[in-house]
């Protein structure tokens, strides 16, 4: 069989040194299972499997829909913590800021004179950024957030970028990017690989998408008896027969599914084996679930919050690195460009 007629996580699994990922997650609030199971555990498998992994934390970013970050280094802070206690490695994983490495975004100039102001009012996400952003008037800096990702992929020549069904033409619009700039001024960027994440929607505790804003997401730092009371407020019905049905039920079908998750069981067997004993037996089994899952990475947690000077030795060595090959970066963009004087 030849590498062509291999699927793209076979090509990983048989040659991991061949790629790069690029991936990572605006500074905005603590890490949930909601993060955990649908990016964070694959980050894991893919460093673990020997792939060469980039993690930004998109501090600038940030401020696409904020007038004022606040307390935006604690929140930084708290996220290389949430990171390294998911099982994230500083020495096989580069962790590093936006803002911390300009080259990366000086790459934005040419970038944006590659793509066209109707292409970026099509993409999906700008487009419901806009429509859910809680200021008055939307910046430039939230317009151009598409190319902004393109520059963050590209800086380190990313050629795998994991990502949900949603965030595909953000890919697409990075390949668009590189493409064209191979095209005017001579070939320096691969075109990258979108990697699907198989992970489905992992629900909140009030039956809708978890998330942080929505105050119904159970954070990878909470305590054992926050967790318990946060499930113990969920919603839930009125029938003590416990079943999966994520469109009828989707309140007792989101709890189903977080226990199955933590369990490693489908949330169908969760479900028959809790059977008539109603919804307070659910939480009972989805709290035992989810603190057992947990109780590790507290653990782990707590000891890295223990090491003064941790956090910011993971940053200053995943910067340097970072910084490094976006110099690179930059001076073959300027080579191509006819720019270095």
């Amino acid at each position: 069989m030849t590498t062509t007629t291999l699927s793209l996580e076979d090509r990983i699994a048989e040659r991991p040194g061949d790629f790069r990922v690029l991936t990572g997650d605006r500074p905005t609030g603590p890490l949930h299972l909601g993060h955990y199971f649908g990016t964070l555990r694959n980050r894991v498998r893919l460093q673990q499997g020997g792939v060469d992994l980039f993690v930004i934390v998109a501090d600038y970013q940030v401020l696409t829909d904020r007038d004022v970050a606040e307390r935006l280094g604690e929140t930084v802070d708290g996220l290389i913590l949430d990171y390294l206690a998911a099982g994230l490695d500083p020495d096989r994983a580069t962790i590093f800021t936006h803002s911390a490495v300009p080259a990366l975004n000086q790459l934005m100039l040419p970038f944006l004179s590659l793509v066209s102001v109707p292409e970026l009012q099509r993409n999906p996400t700008v487009k419901d950024e806009i429509v859910h952003s809680r200021q008055g008037s939307v910046s430039g800096l939230m317009f151009t957030y598409p190319v902004h990702q393109a520059a963050d992929i590209l800086f380190c020549k990313g050629n795998l970028v994991p990502v949900g069904r949603d965030q595909l033409p953000h890919v697409e619009l990075t390949r668009t990017v590189a493409r064209r700039f191979n095209e005017r001024y001579g070939p320096v960027f691969e075109l990258p690989e979108a990697l699907l994440g198989t992970a489905s929607l992992l629900l909140g505790t009030d039956g809708t998408k978890m998330s942080k804003s929505r105050g119904n997401a159970i954070a990878l730092r909470a305590t054992a008896d926050e967790t318990a009371r946060l499930i113990r407020a969920a919603k839930t019905d009125a029938d003590r027969r416990i079943t999966y049905d994520p469109v009828s039920r989707p309140g007792v079908s989101g709890l189903l599914q977080l226990a199955g998750l933590c369990l490693d069981r489908d949330p169908h067997e969760v479900a028959a084996g809790i059977g008539d004993a109603g919804a307070a037996a659910l939480k009972r089994t989805v709290t035992e679930a989810v603190n057992e899952f947990l109780a590790p990475m507290r653990d782990r947690r707590a000891a890295y919050v223990r090491e003064p000077g941790l956090v910011r030795e993971v940053l200053r060595a995943g910067n340097m690195r970072a910084n490094a090959i976006a110099d690179q970066t930059l001076a073959e963009v300027r080579e191509a460009m006819g720019t270095r004087y």
